[in-house]
Order: structure tokens, then sequence, then C-alpha cells
């Protein structure tokens, strides 16, 4: 039987696995959290919370608190090198109190605040040190085996959700080295950077266009701080890619600042590479993935981020579905195959849109002919258009609560498709509208 102290083990303590804890544990079901690291990860990460994402904070009772601790973005623009401006969108043609408006807050500081509001909740248990190096599953539970401080040690529970990032051990132990999709060819190196953007006219995010010197950067703080994501050369070691910072600093910011002349400060750098990849299930009998677990794709355009909270809303809504005896376990069944749709017809075909922008447009013709960059300077003039433009990506969201059904009449319940044609079109006219 499982342990009666977790009905559900979340592998990874990341914001994702944070946020269904949460959601879970304010429910009244029993979570373990196991994390590998001692803490929570710091390192320059996604930033821009849409408003699917933005939805699901509102849900968890942490949304309030997010937009003091960060702030409410007013413009995204696209621009050339030389700042020449291409198009952007607005937050202004909604209420100031509308409940979706983006949030920016860097994720460490976003997970800084879940673990506050999760330290009353009794019945959750976050156990650091705890590495994960097996995970198994019978009729009546799942279980996964860890390294921790006492030792080996073997953990039950009624369901295992992998939220372990883009590494997943859950999902390596279901697939192996199984990981569909490929690696962009580009690398990208973040940094969180005190830069003087205002002087020169930026707004809040800013994505340059440009074949070589391509970029973004986007206001993450109310202090001054800039996240500055920028692509680099292939084949270089993370050694040599921050070794470069400087020159590459010089050679596209404004006004070609030198280091040496205390014209700006990084505060972090991280060179990654970006993927496009979709794991093979989503659900693997009581053995679940979500978020960076389960899929992977660029940071422009946020729809990682975005995406992966739209998964853990989607799978809250099964899990207490199933706990409060409103559903049965074939509801995750839906779960696997609304998400993989969602990434397959929305997620992948408009992140890459999002990224290849940057570098593979003639920023001399893209305002003219890039059909996002059109739809953006209609925006501009159409308060109307501008709202279902910018709500186009809300198509990354499903209901499961439809699917409720009391146990033994899985007939009962309504087909799933995948988005409608509509829907897609409205997400991919707002591609590219934030970064991770």
């Amino acid at each position: 039987m499982a342990d009666k102290n977790a009905w559900v083990i979340i592998v990874g303590a990341g914001p994702a696995g944070l946020l269904l804890a949460l959601m879970l544990g304010k429910k009244g079901v029993p979570v373990q959290v196991v994390e590998k690291a001692d803490n929570i990860d710091t390192r320059p990460r996604a930033t821009h919370y849409a408003a699917p994402a933005v939805r699901t904070l509102h849900r968890a009772g942490v949304l309030e608190d997010a937009r003091k601790r960060g702030f409410t973005p007013n413009k995204i623009s696209w621009r050339k090198l030389d700042l020449t401006y291409l198009g952007g969108i607005s937050q202004k043609v909604f209420p100031e109190d509308d409940k979706e408006l983006m949030v920016c807050l860097p994720l460490d500081r976003l997970g800084k605040l879940i673990l506050e509001y999760l330290e009353p909740l009794s019945n959750v248990q976050i156990k650091y040190n705890h590495e994960v190096i097996n995970i198994g599953q019978d009729d009546c539970s799942a279980w996964v085996d860890v390294h921790s401080p006492a030792g080996k040690q073997t953990l039950r529970a009624r369901y295992v959700v992998g939220c372990d990032g883009a590494s997943s051990k859950v999902r390596s132990c279901l697939f192996g080295d199984s990981f569909p999709g490929f690696t962009w060819e580009e690398q990208i190196v973040a940094t969180n950077t005190y830069f003087h953007f205002d002087k020169y006219g930026f707004d809040d995010a800013n994505f340059i266009l440009h074949p070589q010197h391509w970029y973004m950067a986007a206001r993450i703080s109310k202090y001054g701080l800039w996240r500055v994501t920028y692509g680099e050369e292939k084949g270089l070691t993370n050694e040599e890619l921050i070794a470069r910072q400087p020159s590459k600093f010089e050679k596209f910011l404004p006004g070609n600042p030198k280091p040496e002349e205390g014209q700006y400060q990084v505060e972090s750098i991280s060179p990654y590479r970006v993927h496009q990849r979709l794991a093979e299930r989503m659900r693997v009998g009581r053995i679940l993935l979500a978020a960076d677990a389960a899929h992977l794709c660029n940071p422009f355009g946020g729809m990682g981020l975005t995406g992966g909270i739209a998964d853990i809303d989607g799978l809250y809504d099964c899990l207490i579905g199933i706990y409060e005896q409103k559903t049965d376990g074939s509801i995750l069944d839906k779960y696997d195959e609304v998400r993989r749709a969602v990434y397959n017809d929305i997620i992948n075909p408009v992140s890459s849109a999002n990224i290849r922008r940057l570098f593979a447009l003639d920023p001399d013709t893209a305002s003219d002919t890039d059909e996002f960059l059109k739809a953006c300077r209609r925006a501009e003039t159409d308060p109307d258009f501008s709202r279902e433009f910018q709500r186009g990506i809300n198509a990354i969201v499903h209901d499961f609560t439809q699917y409720y059904q009391l146990p033994g009449s899985a007939s009962q319940q309504p087909e799933v498709g995948t988005p409608s044609k509509l829907d897609r079109v409205k997400v991919e006219e707002v591609a590219g509208g934030i970064t991770d």
C-alpha cells in the first residue's frame, strides 16, 4: 500500500513542483517533494508569466504577492540592432486591475515565495538532498528509490510526478535516453545585468533582430536589473562563452560599453543549449511528467515557462479530481493526450518561430514580410484586435474538470480533441510575446 503520509510524491523542488505541491497541499492532500539539491536553484532562468501562468498563480493564491515582489511589464518591442522600431504590443490596452496581466518575477524568487506559502502546511514535506536513483510502480502505488542523508530509502505514494527539469531522472527511468526532438545549433548565454537601457529608449522587453548579434533585453526588477540573453556561435565551451561576453556586449549593446569603464555590471551568467523536445508519454501508469521534465522549447517567447505552468494547472485538476473521488485514474490519459497535443500543435511551432524570427529574417524587410510583426503594427492602432491578439496564448489552457465522472463510468467522458484550428491561429498570431 502507499505510504499513509504521502498520496503523491513530486520529484523536483523547482517552481513547477512547488506550485503543484502548494495547490494540492491547500486541499489537504498529503504531499512529499524530493529534491536532490540542498536548496532551490538560483541560476538566471525564466522571468515572465503570460496569462495562462498568471491565472494558475491566482488559483494557487500567490499572484498578489508575486506582483508586489515583481512588476507588470507595459510594452514588448521588436527592433533592429540600431534600435530602429519594428513593432510591439502593449498591456495598456487592458484595465489595470485585469487579473491576467503579465507578471515578471525571476523563477528563484517565485520559488522562495511559494516556499513561504508551503511552510504552514503540515501535510506537505520537502526533502532536500534526496536524489532519485530509480522509480517503480504496481497496481496500488508508485515509489522512488533515493539516496538521502539517512542512506538509501524507498518512498511510496499513490502517484509520482516528475517535475525535475530538462535532465529529469524520472523521465530517464521511464524512457532511457529517448527524448524525441532536436537541439538548436545556436547556443544561448543568459545574463542578469545592470545597464542603463532606459537611456536608449528600451521598453520593458525588447527583441533585437540580427543574423549574428541577436539578443533579448528585458527588465526583470524594479531596481535596474535586466535579463540579457543572446545567441552565440556553435561549438564553444562554457568557459569560452563566458570569456567572450565582454566583447559580445561591446558589439551589440547600445553605446558599445566596456566593462573596465564601469558602464555595466554582470551579476550572473549562464551559457546553455536550447532544445525542442517532447517525452514519448506524459503518463505511464501511476507515474507522470510535467513542465521541463516532459517537454522543452527555446526561451524566446516564454512558451516553456507558461506551458509548463499550464501543465501544472491541468494536472492539479486531474489529481484533485481523483483524490476527491470526482473521477478515476483514466482522466490521466486525457492529461497525457491533451498536453502532448498542445505541445505539438502550439508550443513547439510557435516557440520555434520565435527564435527563428531573431536571426533568420532580414531586419530591413521583416516588418513588411513577417506576419507576426505586421500583426503587432495593427495591434498598435486597434485596441480590440490587440486584446484578442494577446489573449491568443490562452489556447494552451485546457479544462480537465469537464471529464470529471464517477468511477466506473469512463464511457461517459467527452471526447478530447486537439486545440481547434482557430485556437492555434490565435496563438500563432501572438508568437514571441514574452521570454522565459
